[in-house]
């Protein structure tokens, strides 16, 4: 019986060594992304971490939580809007240049676009 529980101990403090090992590897993320931190405090943050390692991570998640969330959205955004841009890029359109020529071409007859936009999307379908 002493030995499921010792094995339910053991999982226990290896999940939260991993969960501190997640913080702990997100902290050292954000402070070589930092770019407002310059290199003596970086590498004081550093020296703190890896000597007081638990201590250090509360103090900097208290101290600088707020800063490491902005940060990271900013980062989330920044690829956001790149990987839309990409996506745009890539995707083109869908119609033949035929097609986008008719189109262009009943737009014209409809009398929503003028003779000069329709020869701009012309040359582009074709281009």
């Amino acid at each position: 019986m002493t030995n499921f529980w010792d094995f339910i101990v053991w999982m226990l403090w290896i999940y939260i060594f991993m969960a501190f090992l997640f913080v702990l590897f997100g902290i050292f993320r954000d402070i070589f992304r930092d770019k407002d931190l310059n290199g003596w405090l970086k590498a004081l943050w550093i020296i703190f971490l890896i000597f007081i390692p638990v201590l250090g991570a509360l103090i900097y998640l208290v101290a600088r939580g707020r800063g490491m969330a902005q940060r990271n959205a900013s980062d989330l955004a920044a690829a956001q809007r790149e990987q839309n841009q990409y996506i745009k890029s890539v995707a083109g359109s869908a119609q033949s240049p035929s097609e986008e020529i008719a189109s262009a071409g009943k737009l014209l007859a409809s009398g929503a676009i003028t003779t000069e936009e329709y020869e701009k999307l012309k040359a582009k379908a074709l281009a």
